[in-house]
């Protein structure tokens, strides 16, 4: 079931994806498979996040929960959509909101946030498949250890790296950042059970003050339309 992980990750997550934990992690998804279920997003898209930034480029870590769990809508990128989706998930609404209100990004035509992936945005979910139309299905079958481990990893850096973790399972990974040259933005998640605290907080213009203190070239957040 599981997809190769992309090639420069792969050598840096050897001893995870080689550990008996990741083989039970891979029978569990191909059980969910052979039991008719849906797992998203889809198998090539699982780890999209880690083919499209590589560990190399990597300035942010933005942390999300689980992927969207309706079918057609997530890509492997936390709170990112395919760029055809026109109802927007109503968390990434907030997330348009705020960018709107924090650094004046108008609002796009679409909600493909990998603009954001490909300067650096490591876009990264706690756990990375979900059954289809049950969230937090599969929290807890292993997928924590490889997203415990590609935190660690990035927090081995020796430049700085912006952690912004949004919501309580990202928040969870907190105390895997220990180099005090990285700094880390938490807050709440922007689903609208939680958005009014995160409305206002302003992570993004936070988000390019910490990076332009180091030197390192801030993110153009502006998504372009389609």
């Amino acid at each position: 079931m599981l997809p190769p992980i992309p090639s420069g990750w792969k050598r840096l997550l050897k001893s995870e994806t080689n550990s008996s934990a990741y083989r039970a992690l891979d029978t569990f998804l191909e059980q969910e498979v052979a039991e008719g279920r849906t797992i998203l997003p889809a198998r090539q898209d699982i780890f999209r996040a880690l083919r499209v930034t590589p560990y190399e480029t990597v300035k942010v870590l933005l942390l999300g929960q689980d992927p969207y769990h309706t079918p057609g809508v997530a890509h492997g990128l936390c709170f990112s959509v395919r760029p055809h989706v026109r109802s927007l998930p109503p968390s990434l609404k907030n997330v348009y909101r705020e960018l709107r209100d924090d650094i004046g990004c108008r609002m796009p035509n679409n909600g493909c946030l990998e603009p954001w992936a490909r300067q650096g945005v490591l876009m990264l979910n706690a756990v990375l498949t979900v059954r289809a139309y049950t969230p937090n299905s599969h929290r807890g079958r292993g997928w924590e250890a490889v997203t415990d481990r590609i935190v660690e990893l990035v927090n081995a850096k020796p430049t700085r790296v912006v952690f912004v973790l949004w919501g309580g399972e990202a928040k969870k990974k907190r105390t895997l950042i220990t180099n005090a040259h990285h700094v880390v933005i938490t807050c709440a998640h922007p689903s609208p059970l939680s958005a009014r605290k995160f409305l206002g907080r302003r992570c993004f213009s936070h988000i390019n003050r910490a990076l332009c203190e180091t030197a390192i070239a801030p993110i153009n957040w502006q998504i372009p339309d389609v």
